[in-house]
C-alpha cells in the first residue's frame, strides 16, 4: 500500500478519504508535537505528513469536507499536542526537568540526626528531631550564563514518620550553600557539615528542603562555576524548585505551596537573587513565603574597592576573576597582567579543583596563606600591584563594573526577609554588606525586611573573642564559616516558623 500522504498526492480513489480522515486527526498532532523525523514508524507508514508542503496538501484536501482541517486546527492542536508533547521522542528538555530519576541515598532515623546534632554542639539550637529524613540526590536541567542547557546536582530531603509534623504537604525550604573549593562535592551526601545542618534544623522538623550543588560542582557538566553570578544563582535555584516539584511527584511526597528562601555566604547572595527575581519574574509560578539570607555578599563593588583585604581573599577573590572573565570576557587579555607568578600559569584552571580542598590548596603551594600571612599579604602575593590600585581607584576598572552588575541593591522584597550576620564577621563584613543592604532598603521604605545581629548569640555558644593574638586569629577564622552558620540557620527556622504557622510566637528565637 502507497503512504497515505503520497496517495492524497495523487488523489487516488482507491484510499477512503473516511479512512485518512481518522488516520490523520489521530496522527497530526503528533507530527506538529515532535517534529517531522521523531516519529519514524508513523513516518514510514505516511501517516505523518513529511515537509510542511505535505501538510498544506492535506490541509487542502481536508478543507471541502465538513472543515475538517479548521475543525482540527481549533480543537486537536491545542489539547492533543499539549498533552503528548512531552512524551515525544524529539521533545528537549525545559528547565528544572529531572534528568534522572530521584535516587534515595539513605533514610536517616531520628536517632542518628538528634545523636548527630548533640555531638556537633547543636543540639540547643536544633532540639531533638521530630522526622525521620529520606536523603535524595537529584540531578536537573537547567543554563548557563549564556541561556545555554546544562544541569545541576543537588539533595532533596524529606520528613518522615508518624509525628504531626512528618506528615505534609510540607513547605519548601530551597537552599543554597557556602562557597566551596572542591569541585567534587555534593549536597546529597548525609555526612556533608552543610547537609547535616539543613537536616537537623530544617528538614527533621516537617521542612522539605532542596540544595543544589550549582553549575559547575558534582555532577554538574558545565566547564566552569559561575562564581557569584547573580543570573545564573537565580536560575540554578529557581530550577531547583521546579526539579523539587517533579521529584515529589514522583516521590509521592505532598509540599504545599509554601515556598522559602536561604542561603548562606555565597548562597545568601545566591538565594536573595533568586528571590528578587522569582518576585519580578516568576512570582505566577512560584509564591515565595519568606526569605532568610545569611551572611551574603549583597555589596560586592564595596568589598573589593577598600584598601584592607579580607579573611579569605586568597580564596574568594580569585575564583571571582576568574570566573568573571570567562563570563563576560574583559577584566584581562593576558592573565599575568593580572596575578604574579607562579600563581598566574595555573589559576585559570585552579579553582574549583577536583581534587584539591581549601586546606590542600595551602599545603601544596597551589595558593599562598600556609604560614599565616595576613589577608593583605596574601592578597599582594597573588595580584600585581597596578591591578590592585586600578581596582581601588578607578571605578570603570573591568572587575568593579562586573561587580556593579551583580551587586543586589535596589529592589523591593515583596514577601518577609531576613537578614542574619554577625557583627565580628571578619570576610563578609556587615558594615559592607547587611548594614548597606538594610540602609538601602530603607531609603526606600521598605517595610519587609528586618535585620539580625548574632554574634550575642555567637559569644554565648563560643565564648568571646581571645585576647591572645594566635587564638583570637583562630577565632576569628572559624568566624564566618563555623560559628556564625549553626545560629544564623536557628534563627531563620524560626522566622520561617512564624510564616508557616501565622503565629508569632512559634518560636523563640535563639
Amino acid at each position: 500500500m502507497q503512504p497515505t500522504i503520497e496517495l492524497i498526492r495523487q488523489k487516488r480513489p482507491v484510499f477512503n478519504l473516511a479512512i485518512a480522515k481518522v488516520a490523520h486527526v489521530l496522527c497530526l498532532p503528533l507530527w506538529v508535537a515532535c517534529g517531522p523525523g521523531n516519529l519514524a514508524g508513523a513516518g514510514r507508514l505516511g501517516l505523518l505528513p513529511k515537509t510542511m508542503s505535505d501538510l498544506y496538501i492535506l490541509v487542502k484536501i481536508f478543507k471541502p469536507k465538513e472543515s475538517l482541517a479548521m475543525k482540527y486546527f481549533s480543537t486537536w492542536t491545542v489539547a492533543v499536542t499539549a498533552a503528548i508533547l512531552t512524551g515525544c521522542g524529539g521533545a528537549s528538555p525545559g528547565r528544572g526537568d529531572l534528568k534522572k530519576d530521584p535516587a534515595t541515598v539513605v533514610t536517616l532515623p531520628v536517632t542518628t540526626i538528634t545523636e548527630g546534632a548533640q555531638a556537633n554542639g547543636l543540639i540547643k539550637l536544633t532540639g531533638p528531631a521530630q522526622c525521620d529524613v529520606r536523603v535524595i540526590a537529584l540531578d536537573y536541567h537547567t543554563v548557563g550564563v549564556r541561556n545555554e542547557m546544562s544541569n545541576s546536582t543537588g539533595v532533596m530531603l524529606v520528613p518522615q514518620g508518624d509525628a504531626p509534623a512528618c506528615q505534609g504537604p510540607f513547605p519548601l525550604l530551597t537552599y543554597a550553600r557556602g562557597t566551596e573549593m572542591n569541585k567534587s562535592r555534593t549536597l546529597a551526601d548525609p555526612k556533608d557539615s552543610e547537609t547535616a545542618l539543613l537536616t537537623a534544623v530544617y528538614a527533621a522538623h516537617g521542612y522539605a528542603v532542596v540544595a543544589p550543588d550549582y553549575l559547575g560542582y558534582a555532577g554538574s557538566s558545565y566547564g566552569f562555576h559561575p562564581y557569584l553570578h547573580a543570573d545564573s544563582e537565580a536560575t540554578t535555584l529557581v530550577d531547583a524548585i521546579r526539579a523539587a516539584r517533579h521529584a515529589a511527584a514522583k516521590l509521592g511526597v505532598s509540599l504545599s505551596s509554601q515556598v522559602m528562601l536561604s542561603g548562606y555566604s555565597q548562597g545568601g547572595h545566591a538565594s536573595m537573587s533568586a528571590h528578587r527575581v522569582i518576585e519580578l519574574q516568576h512570582a505566577g509560578e512560584i509564591k515565595v513565603a519568606g526569605g532568610a539570607h545569611l551572611s551574603g555578599p549583597y555589596n560586592l563593588s564595596a568589598a573589593l574597592s577598600p584598601p584592607d583585604a579580607f579573611v579569605g581573599y586568597q580564596f574568594f577573590v580569585p575564583l571571582l576573576v576568574t570566573s568573571w572573565q570567562k563570563i563576560y570576557g574583559d577584566l584581562y587579555s593576558n592573565v599575568a597582567s593580572v596575578f604574579q607568578p607562579p600563581y598566574a600559569g595555573s589559576i585559570e584552571d585552579l579553582l574549583p579543583n577536583p581534587t584539591l580542598t581549601k586546606d590542600t590548596l595551602l599545603t601544596e603551594g597551589r595558593l599562598p596563606g600556609l604560614r599565616g600571612e595576613s589577608p593583605n599579604q596574601v592578597r599582594d602575593a597573588l595580584f600585581l600591584p597596578a591591578f590592585i590600585r586600578d581596582v581601588q581607584t578607578n571605578a570603570q576598572n573591568p572587575l568593579m563594573q562586573s561587580a556593579r552588575r551583580n551587586d543586589l541593591l535596589g529592589w523591593n522584597p515583596v514577601s518577609p526577609t531576613l537578614l542574619c550576620s554577625g557583627s565580628g564577621d571578619p570576610t563578609v563584613l556587615p558594615s559592607l554588606h547587611q548594614k548597606t543592604l538594610m540602609a538601602d532598603f530603607q531609603s526606600r521604605g521598605v517595610t519587609t525586611v528586618k535585620s539580625v545581629d548574632v554574634d550575642p548569640q555567637i559569644r554565648t555558644m563560643f565564648g568571646s573573642p581571645p585576647q591572645d593574638p594566635v587564638e583570637a586569629a583562630r577565632y576569628f577564622g572559624r568566624y564566618h564559616g563555623t560559628l556564625a552558620p549553626p545560629i544564623c540557620a536557628a534563627v531563620a527556622k524560626c522566622f520561617f516558623d512564624q510564616i508557616k504557622t501565622g503565629l508569632s510566637n512559634a518560636c523563640r528565637p535563639s
